[in-house]
């Protein structure tokens, strides 16, 4: 099964060398079917002149750059319609996302047959390291929230780090948010439509280089509003959007 893994990028000339390097190379040493899709979110540093050097050393290694609309979300979105994977991850450039919490989630979608597999942080096993207190306090009420609102329970929603078939990625289709709302959209249609997942630990690191991407007090009204729809769809679609099951 090709792994097909989707890197968004803004301004990540630091980080992205590092973050390429350690994940192509755990894949390699795994002997996993991959390829790395960085998307270029129009930075305005020289993150694409790092990427074209990169492709030198990372044959799996392709990029696209995303001339606009730009945002986060925007980004991923753009990675995720030209991925040529059976599976997509969505990971983070700035190595805040363990390479090797990735095997795992591989080997866990391999062995369990799941539409998808989620990360937690906040489970026996998952970690964090330096994460910032305020955010830290913010992260847990949020999915603290979801949890009650829609009925599911995992507790962490709001982790980008996740794996999806490629069935379950179109079976989730359209994507309505432009910015970092996507990490919740993506895992919540997934459960609302019956799509299977496993849940496994994780870590996540805190950035080494430049400023995080994501400012709270932009994002609130636009996290709730993907919430709402997520609630909105299960209670009210009367399932028009589920799983439709296989045929053998």
């Amino acid at each position: 099964m090709k792994l097909s893994v989707v890197i968004p990028a803004y301004n990540e000339e630091e980080s992205i060398p590092e973050t390429l390097k350690s994940l192509y190379n755990t894949l390699q040493k795994y002997g996993i079917e991959h390829e790395i899709c960085v998307t270029n979110d129009n930075s305005k540093d020289n993150t694409e002149a790092v990427l074209q050097a990169l492709q030198k050393e990372i044959p799996t290694l392709v990029y696209f750059t995303n001339k606009g609309p730009n945002g986060f979300g925007y980004a991923v979105r753009y990675g995720l319609e030209r991925f040529t994977g059976d599976c997509v991850a969505v990971m983070m450039a700035d190595m805040s996302d363990d390479p090797e919490d990735l095997v795992k989630y591989y080997n866990t979608m391999l062995e369990k047959d799941v539409d998808a597999v989620f990360g937690s942080r906040f489970m026996k096993g998952g970690k964090v390291i330096d994460y910032p207190k305020l955010k830290l306090y913010i992260n847990r009420v949020a999915n603290l929230i979801i949890r009650f609102l829609v009925g599911i329970k995992y507790n962490d929603t709001t982790n980008a780090f996740k794996l999806y078939k490629r069935e379950t990625i179109e079976g989730i289709k359209p994507f309505m948010s432009p910015h970092f709302n996507l990490t919740v959209e993506l895992p919540l249609k997934a459960y609302v439509r019956g799509y299977s997942f496993a849940v496994v630990p994780n870590s996540w690191t805190n950035r080494k280089y430049g400023e995080s991407k994501l400012k709270i007090k932009e994002m609130g009204s636009r996290y709730f509003f993907i919430l709402l729809y997520c609630m909105i769809e299960k209670f009210f679609s009367r399932g028009d959007y589920m799983k439709k099951p296989s045929r053998k």
